[in-house]
């Protein structure tokens, strides 16, 4: 097992694919909280989107993180969800973190349309016992309201302490796919081994894409 630092950052989501705001995202967490390492998680299945018609397969979207960051020491490809498979819930992903890297301060990464939602979630009361939340806005966008998160006061003041403004960087795994589909250009969208990969096999040329 890799040594994996004290500080230790856990990015989940889709993945589909992976895409450079993904990557500023990660790199804007890191340092702002002194991260010594950031896992790429890649779900199963997220619970938010469970008929996604267009989900590469959990491999697929592993090696593509593998390969697109196997040159920076910061990034690291994290499988558990993909092993663990079935509808991937933030909180058993943490907490089997947890038992793997006991003595690591853990923190979860988000973006603010999730923050807004995190209520929501399965078990998250748990999830915030095991993790620190940190959140990346783009920038322009306004702090919310305590009071709309959903949260006890106290509670969503410290998410709002924790939530950073990361770098402009307009980009989806959705425009991705239609950008894909429709035949136009995604460099410098993606990373070059995404790109690569994608049109290697054929990854989204003829697929159903999701609005």
């Amino acid at each position: 097992m890799p040594f994996m630092g004290n500080r230790i950052g856990i990015y989940g989501g889709s993945f589909n694919p992976l895409h450079l705001g993904h990557l500023w995202v990660g790199r804007a967490a890191a340092e702002a909280f002194a991260l010594d390492r950031v896992l790429l998680m890649p779900c199963a299945t997220s619970p938010f989107k469970q008929t996604m018609r267009d989900l590469l397969p959990g491999g697929e979207r592993l090696e593509m993180i593998r390969e697109s960051v196997a040159d920076d020491p910061l990034f690291e490809p994290c499988d558990i969800e993909i092993v663990r498979g079935g509808v991937s819930y933030a909180v058993e992903s943490v907490a089997a973190l947890r038992q793997r890297y006991p003595e690591a301060a853990l923190f979860f990464i988000l973006g603010m349309d999730s923050l807004l939602g995190l209520s929501q979630w399965y078990d998250v009361a748990r999830l915030l016992s095991l993790c620190t939340v940190i959140t990346v806005a783009r920038p322009g966008v306004p702090l919310p309201a305590a009071e709309t998160l959903g949260f006890p006061p106290e509670t969503a003041q410290n998410l709002l302490k924790n939530v950073i403004q990361g770098r402009l960087c307009d980009i989806s795994s959705s425009e991705i796919r239609r950008r894909i589909a429709e035949n136009r250009p995604i460099r410098y969208l993606v990373p070059c081994a995404v790109e690569k990969r994608i049109r290697e096999k054929g990854f989204f040329a003829t697929a159903e894409i999701e609005k």
